[in-house]
């Protein structure tokens, strides 16, 4: 089923207007330095009628049912489509780490690319010096995957999960 455009959604958002919303779903994370494990997936994708959307995302680890076993990770931000096309995400984990990427959606489809163009961590945060996210909807789910760098890796890939609208 199609989504319906918020008719007050400024102008300016228009190209990110397919991820607000409140999304549910589950995804897996994994890195060379830790476990695989399943996890489930809470995102709310607002805006206040200005031009930018406010982000939350929370994430819980899944047991092998599929229930909650208990709280991962937890991001706030901000997506702010600029007049060049280029698209920014400013995010605030609950680690100590705070994110500046950068980058572009595709003109013709719901897909955007981006890197890191700034990272910040806190003294007690763990070592992290990259990261790239990609977001897409296909066939009316969010597909979303990040890759990063950290703990003396590579860019390497990290976690993706696949979420469904919900009401």
């Amino acid at each position: 089923m199609p989504f319906e455009i918020d008719p007050d959604l400024p102008h300016e958002l228009a190209p990110l207007a397919w991820l607000v919303g409140r999304w549910e779903g589950a995804g897996v994370v994994g890195y060379p330095t830790i476990e695989s494990v399943r996890f489930g997936q809470e995102i709310i994708c607002t805006h206040d009628k200005r031009p930018f959307l406010e982000w939350q995302s929370h994430t819980w680890l899944l047991d092998e049912d599929g229930q909650m076993v208990r709280p991962l990770a937890t991001e706030l931000g901000f997506w702010r489509p600029l007049p060049s096309g280029e698209i920014e995400l400013l995010l605030t984990h609950n680690t100590g780490i705070v994110e500046l990427y950068a980058g572009r959606r595709d003109p013709d489809k719901p897909v955007i690319e981006l890197a890191t163009d700034g990272v910040m961590r806190s003294p007690a945060a763990k070592e992290y010096t990259a990261g790239k996210r990609l977001y897409g909807l296909v066939e009316q789910r969010l597909m979303w995957a990040f890759d990063m760098a950290a703990m003396g890796q590579p860019v390497t890939s990290h976690a993706s999960a696949e979420l469904k609208r919900v009401a």
